[in-house]
């Protein structure tokens, strides 16, 4: 097997299990119905599944025990409750019905982990156009900031059929990778934003090929931390291993290099 043979099987293998997806699905469905329930009183404008999850791109949690399901909780606030009492609300939603569940703040959001998920309820205010606002993580100018919380679907869609569907099953390795080799120094959304960005207009040939491209073009900043930089060093010693014994026929050696940042599932 190559090292784009097992690369591709191995993307294909970071694909959440008929399983996995349908106990989403259910939970999603509870959680959907039971926040009608809760806020029974006209509070909510709507409510809904964002995210990796929506974009084929999140992790098994056999992969990565942090993986979770973004679902955003929009509120009509009338009297301008600020994102600490927006999430108090939910806090006391996930009370009332999820009472035996782990449920923690993970400003701005609050986690529900349920047996097989975890859900990050986002709250999140709407003006009179239909605009997104979430609660900032910085209180510089506002405690608000605007958000398109579909509108990286509708790029990464774009740039994956441009890059022959390459790019999601990219962005799942690099996001393992992120998650067995760095203990998810890069937020999920970080990385999946820089790949795109990376691969608008910049297509490769191969799955390899991208992967390659990705580690070498990656280039650390003055702020990232020295650990960072010398697994990242390592990762792209480990690369040009690997092309060094693909470009003299050593397939064999080169997979089982690759395994070293990439190993099998």
């Amino acid at each position: 097997m190559s090292v784009n043979n097992y690369l591709s099987t191995l993307s294909s293998s970071l694909v959440l299990s008929s399983t996995e997806n349908t106990n989403i699905r259910t939970s999603i469905a509870n959680l959907s119905r039971n926040l009608n329930y809760y806020f029974n009183q006209g509070q909510l404008h709507t409510h809904f599944q964002f995210g990796s999850s929506t974009r084929g791109t999140i992790l098994p949690r056999r992969v990565d025990s942090g993986s979770d399901v973004d679902y955003m909780v929009v509120f009509k606030n009338p009297r301008g409750f600020t994102p600490e009492t927006l999430l108090k609300h939910l806090k006391d939603f996930m009370h009332t019905y999820y009472s035996r569940s782990e449920i923690y703040k993970d400003s701005p959001t609050m986690v529900l982990e349920l047996n097989h998920i975890k859900f990050e309820l986002v709250p999140a205010i709407q003006d009179d156009w239909g605009n997104f606002s979430i609660p900032s993580k910085q209180y510089i100018l506002s405690r608000w900031m605007p958000t398109d919380p579909m509108g990286f679907n509708e790029k990464i869609t774009r740039v994956n059929v441009y890059n022959n569907s390459r790019i999601k099953p990219l962005v799942r390795l690099m996001k393992y990778w992120n998650t067995n080799k760095l203990d998810g120094y890069f937020y999920s959304f970080e990385l999946e934003n820089m790949i795109v960005q990376r691969y608008d207009y910049n297509r490769r040939g191969s799955l390899k090929e991208y992967v390659y491209d990705a580690f070498e073009s990656m280039i650390p900043s003055y702020d990232d931390s020295q650990r960072f930089k010398d697994r990242l060093a390592r990762a792209k010693e480990i690369i040009n291993d690997v092309k060094w014994h693909e470009q003299r026929g050593y397939d064999l050696q080169a997979r089982e290099k690759i395994k070293n940042l990439f190993p099998e599932v």
